[in-house]
């Protein structure tokens, strides 16, 4: 019991040491103006880097993007100009996704670029894929998502350039050669009976994108199943080789690359007589 008294008394010393050390601190600290200094992160100093030089900033070299980022840059255009490329897409609307526009690249012979565009009709959380296969048997995947509403650029924007085994490249090639590039670009499913129309209240409508040496295709197919299943392997092929990179664009394809579902509506439609016909503003465009 004789001990408490100083066991109190060695604490009390204690806190008189602490309060007189942080008294000294406090003389000797520069005086405030009332505003809270900054304490910088442990392993980091905040000041150590001053403001860029304002004309370093637009004169300084910069790392060149990797390969993957542009994998047909650098190219001059043929003295007998491609033909255009064919794509709704607008050279503005590809540079505010970060992708190098379809109507700037050249391709040449055994190359091409396979776009797939993906807008949900609930959702403006749009994402776009394109693959790339070069001559030299090089094969890229470049993906891109986004809010593509309400803000003067895409809000939340995330991507990837990435390089996909070269074995995929004659996937992609056969795939270039499928009839459904020939098709019109908006088209509507036609069973025995009626039109099927293409009002979709839960679904995704798809932009598809084909650049060759020889020109572009370009097809839209809106959520009705059986028109989206038309280019099913196609959607298949250029969305499953997209995911896998970016886990925040992957959270976007609940179902993954599967589109059996839409495959198999398209194949009852044409056991039934059905067909994929052209949409009324596409036959009055096209004067059929």
């Amino acid at each position: 019991m004789a001990r408490r008294p100083i066991a109190c008394r060695r604490i009390a010393l204690a806190l008189a040491a602490g309060l007189a050390a942080t008294a000294a601190a406090a003389q000797d600290a520069p005086p405030s103006d009332g505003a809270v200094e900054a304490v910088p992160i442990e392993g980091w100093d905040a000041y150590a880097f001053p403001p860029p030089d304002p004309q370093s900033w637009w004169e300084a070299e910069r790392p060149e993007p990797p390969e993957a980022a542009d994998p047909l840059g650098g190219r001059r255009l043929p003295r007998d100009r491609p033909p255009p490329a064919v794509t709704p897409i607008e050279p503005t609307l590809y540079r505010l996704w970060g992708l190098p526009p379809l109507q700037t690249q050249v391709v040449r012979r055994g190359e091409l670029v396979m776009e797939v565009w993906r807008r949900p009709s609930n959702s403006v959380r749009q994402s776009v894929f394109r693959v790339i296969r070069r001559n030299d048997g090089e094969v890229f995947v470049q993906g891109r998502a986004g809010l593509a509403c309400c803000a003067p650029d895409i809000s939340r924007r995330v991507g990837f350039d990435a390089v996909l085994p070269r074995e995929l490249g004659d996937r992609f090639i056969a795939l270039a050669e499928q009839s459904a590039w020939a098709t019109p670009r908006d088209v509507v499913a036609q069973e025995s009976a009626a039109t099927v129309g293409s009002i979709c209240l839960e679904g995704a409508a798809y932009d598809l994108i084909l650049l060759t040496e020889n020109g572009g295709y370009a097809l839209r197919r809106d959520c009705e199943d059986a028109e989206v299943g038309q280019v099913a392997d196609i959607l298949e092929a250029v969305i499953g080789a997209g995911l896998g990179h970016e886990p925040r664009i992957d959270v976007l394809f609940e179902d993954g690359a599967d589109f059996s579902r839409e495959r198999a509506a398209y194949q009852r439609l044409i056991a039934q007589d059905g067909r994929i016909k052209p949409s009324d503003a596409a036959a009055q465009r096209d004067g059929l």
